[in-house]
């Protein structure tokens, strides 16, 4: 069985930090989407950006991870925004609920 990958890019703006991710959310890599997204709150933006485009699965682990970061990022008077989500995922939020649980903003072009 390979292990699963999530490689994390980190590009700072003036007011907010984008984290694109790429490979697999579980419970081999919440923790190292976690230990980054703790890194960027020591001095926390008023956002932080998940760019999911690259996910191709996210298990119970990793939702909740990003459900917990949302939480941490408010605390810390951040704003934790979820993009390019995928239809997956899109659905795995919708049936657990916790789509509501997360800021969502797909801007994704068409064409």
């Amino acid at each position: 069985m390979d292990r699963a990958e999530l490689s994390i890019t980190l590009h700072r703006t003036g007011d907010e930090a984008v984290l694109r991710l790429a490979g697999e959310i579980d419970m081999l890599t919440a923790a190292q989407l976690s230990t980054v997204v703790n890194e960027v709150l020591v001095d926390p933006p008023p956002r932080i950006v998940l760019d999911l485009g690259g996910v191709t699965f996210c298990d119970s682990q990793g939702l909740g991870t990003l459900v917990v970061l949302s939480r941490k990022a408010s605390h810390a008077q951040s704003l934790l925004m979820l993009t390019n989500v995928g239809e997956f995922l899109i659905r795995v939020l919708d049936i657990t609920g916790l789509r509501s649980a997360l800021m969502i903003r797909n801007d994704q072009t068409t064409g």
